[in-house]
């Protein structure tokens, strides 16, 4: 792969490195031969990043080229946005009061050259903002307000590194290309390169060992370099064609941090930050499925100045959720006006909206899996042993969850898998799983899930392989339709 340095100056770049080549900005956008390169990275260290600037132009058209940019216009934009940047790097506050506890100021200025800083102290500090935010020289502000606060971070315009500071410069850009993941020099012995995020330490994955086990023998099958990868990789994504997530994902999580910065560098990605956002927020869902016409339970979106009224529309028991609740965690029964008020005075305090739903109680709940806006598995889940919910995480080890079934989807009643199909629909033509309740011939949508388990025994119990087989011949397809792959060489 080539690596292309972008400058406004051919002067702002003072010094060689091995196989680097330094072109000028206005040469990359403007000569025909850069847009014919087919595989190049391109490390933008233009002086300025902003909308519509020659540093912007050089990222975006990078993109419109097939070539990876460092930054890419994902992180371009992440970088204007304070809200994004606070929830990006929220993570990092621990490593962020250790590495800052010595300083007496009350503002602090972090220089960021190619992932380190002239300080070996905050060395660690200086990574790990690097792998979240991937540009190549960067200014991080912190301010103290009883605790360190990153208050922004921002690219340095080469021109603008220290005289003093230019040697060192040399030397992390010399560490920094020579780093493996640039060279392309990995044999390709496979065709793609898929990435599985878990969670080692997750104590209820959506899929167990065997079942990760099946995808990584499925993907190998179709051709695909299977690794299994954790949070601590997100630096790398670049080096793969796609990313499976199966971990539990959440907005504000690393899970959700890995499926934009993988759909930002041009990754096929399953859960895609969209779905991700979705399907996780409560309150989004039950406005998308109400308008929509799905049946759902009778539903309110309470917030403090309406939580009288729950009782009066709902009536007791209700069902309170919390709008990033998800496998039954962050969901509780009342059954009384003091449990009412206790839970909501709680919920409210972490969120400005709560769901409410009117209790519909059921044996069983469906669960209908869905790839590319098509039925994938059924399975009915029974209560957890005296319980109202499908999960019980307080009750015993042995208990936490009842008992599934499994069934052929020519056998899910049309009302369940029509109104299933319906609801994922809505959200894209990822992999989800969507869980219904069934009622005198009704079904109404509890919701729908983008990281739906997939466990070995349970939810392959009548497709076995194939199921996995399935998934991973559509992440295939997604990447050969990507890749302008004719139709005669997918397979």
């Amino acid at each position: 792969m080539r690596k292309i340095v972008i400058v406004n100056n051919l002067k702002d770049w003072d010094f060689n490195i091995d196989e680097v080549e330094v072109v000028a900005a206005q040469a990359y956008l403007t000569e025909p031969i850069y847009t014919e390169i087919k595989n190049a990275r391109i490390f933008n260290l233009c002086r300025s990043y902003k909308y519509q600037s020659t540093g912007y132009y050089v990222s975006l058209l990078a993109e419109a080229r097939g070539h990876r940019a460092i930054p890419n216009v994902t992180t371009i934009q992440d970088l204007k946005s304070q809200t994004i940047v606070r929830s990006i790097t929220n993570e990092l506050d621990e490593l962020i009061q250790k590495s800052l506890h010595d300083i007496k100021s009350r503002v602090f200025t972090l220089s960021i050259y190619f992932g380190q800083n002239v300080a070996k102290k905050y060395e660690k500090l200086s990574k790990q903002l690097h792998d979240l935010f991937q540009a190549p020289l960067l200014r991080a502000e912190f301010v103290f307000n009883k605790e360190w606060i990153l208050h922004n971070i921002s690219p340095i315009p080469l021109n603008e590194v220290p005289e003093s500071h230019h040697r060192y410069l040399k030397d992390f850009a010399k560490a920094y290309f020579a780093r493996h993941r640039f060279t392309g020099a990995k044999p390709k012995t496979k065709c793609y390169d898929l990435a599985i995020l878990t969670n080692p330490l997750e104590s209820d994955p959506p899929s167990n060992r065997k079942a990760i086990q099946q995808f990584i023998e499925a993907g190998q099958s179709l051709g695909f370099s299977c690794e299994l990868i954790t949070k601590d990789d997100y630096k790398r994504l670049s080096e793969f064609d796609a990313l499976f997530i199966r971990e539990t994902t959440s907005v504000n999580h690393h899970t959700y941090r890995f499926a934009r910065r993988a759909h930002a560098e041009g990754l096929v990605v399953i859960d895609d930050p969209v779905s991700i956002l979705r399907c996780t927020n409560k309150v989004y869902l039950a406005e998308l499925l109400s308008k929509a016409r799905v049946p759902i339970p009778k539903t309110m979106i309470i917030h403090k100045e309406n939580r009288d009224q729950v009782i009066t529309e709902l009536g007791l028991p209700v069902v309170l959720k919390r709008p990033d609740s998800s496998f039954s965690q962050g969901v509780v029964k009342v059954t009384d006006e003091a449990g009412l008020k206790k839970e909501l005075d709680h919920m409210l305090e972490l969120s400005d909206l709560v769901i409410g739903q009117v209790f519909m109680p059921t044996d069983f709940d469906w669960r209908v899996g869905i790839l590319d806006k098509q039925p994938l598995y059924a399975c009915k889940y029974y209560m957890a042993k005296d319980h109202w919910q499908i999960y019980n995480w307080e009750g015993k080890k042995s208990e936490v969850s009842g008992n599934a079934e499994t069934f052929p989807i020519g056998e899910v009643p049309f009302h369940v898998m029509h109104t299933a199909l319906k609801a994922a629909n809505l959200i894209g033509d990822g992999l989800y799983g969507v869980d219904l309740k069934e009622i005198n011939g009704q079904a109404y949508v509890i919701e729908v899930n983008d990281n739906p388990s997939i466990d070995h025994g349970y939810e392959d119990l009548l497709l076995k392989k194939d199921l996995y087989l399935s998934i991973m011949k559509s992440i295939k397809r997604r990447i050969e339709i990507q890749k302008n792959i004719p139709n005669e060489q997918a397979s």
